[in-house]
């Protein structure tokens, strides 16, 4: 059994899983799964996907739903089901992980504590550049003074959340202000999400509802949130932003409202 399941949410962009495939595949630390949340992608894409997967040493698992439209949170608890680890890390299949993306969630984990980590936003330009090839040679680690100047003259963003610290006095002091959950970067314990039955189902469209309301629930269960700034670091490769629908958060009102950590629409369907 591993000690880790990295569950990653995945919807087509074969070409960027791909790159985040190729990310996880020079890991330092080697001891983890990889499950694959596909929210529905086509048969073409599954084919490709089953064969991408067979490259890797790693094991994987690969979970699908029909395509019913944005379900996200739903195929997020299914794959929770699949994990076989007592610890789980959830990213996005447009983010690239640092080499010591796995080994410092699973190195700064604790007690009903979920880490909470940041990315850089990279332009297109540099999307564009970037091939399997380029990731497995830690081609964005090495090139941290090419994308400070995309940032400065191109179109990346938080290009400083890309600044790997090893010293732990530095990174108590970038983490000392409170972060809130990001969706695609955090990891927990799984008894501690299974507490509260994951992912709140009734959320059917981007944004809140895989981080916001979660964070709200752990809280209410007594989990800390802890930010690992500048330490889990990932890339996230571009793509036009999503709307913030306001039917989602009509419903987090509804929740926070509630006050319940245990939703009714999760995991647990009964």
């Amino acid at each position: 059994m591993p000690k880790v399941s990295v569950i990653v949410s995945f919807y087509r962009k074969i070409n960027y899983l791909k790159l985040v495939l190729a990310g996880f595949s020079v890991q330092s630390f080697k001891d983890f799964e990889i499950i694959i949340a596909d929210d529905g992608s086509g048969q073409e894409i599954v084919k490709q996907l089953e064969y991408l997967l067979s490259e890797y040493n790693f094991r994987s698992v690969h979970v699908w739903q029909e395509d019913k439209g944005f379900r996200k949170n739903r195929i997020l608890n299914n794959a929770i089901e699949k994990s076989t680890a007592d610890y789980l890390i959830f990213i996005d299949a447009d983010c690239i992980p640092h080499s010591k993306f796995v080994e410092e969630h699973w190195n700064n984990r604790e007690q009903k504590t979920v880490l909470t980590g940041r990315r850089v936003n990279l332009s297109e330009k540099v999307t564009d550049k970037l091939t399997p090839e380029l990731i497995k040679k830690h081609y964005l680690e090495k090139h941290l003074g090419a994308l400070l100047t995309d940032g400065l003259f191109g179109g990346s963003s938080y290009v400083e959340k890309g600044i790997y610290i090893k010293n732990k006095f530095l990174r108590k002091i970038v983490n000392k202000k409170p972060r809130g959950l990001l969706g695609s970067n955090f990891s927990i314990h799984k008894k501690d999400i299974l507490e509260i039955n994951g992912f709140d189902e009734r959320y059917e469209a981007p944004s809140i509802g895989e981080d916001s309301d979660v964070q709200f629930r752990l809280e209410l269960n007594g989990v800390k949130v802890k930010p690992v700034n500048n330490t889990a670091i990932q890339y996230h490769l571009y793509h036009k932003l999503l709307p913030r629908p306001q039917k989602n958060l009509d419903l987090f009102d509804t929740v926070k409202k509630s006050k319940e950590y245990y939703t009714k629409y999760g995991i647990n369907r009964s």
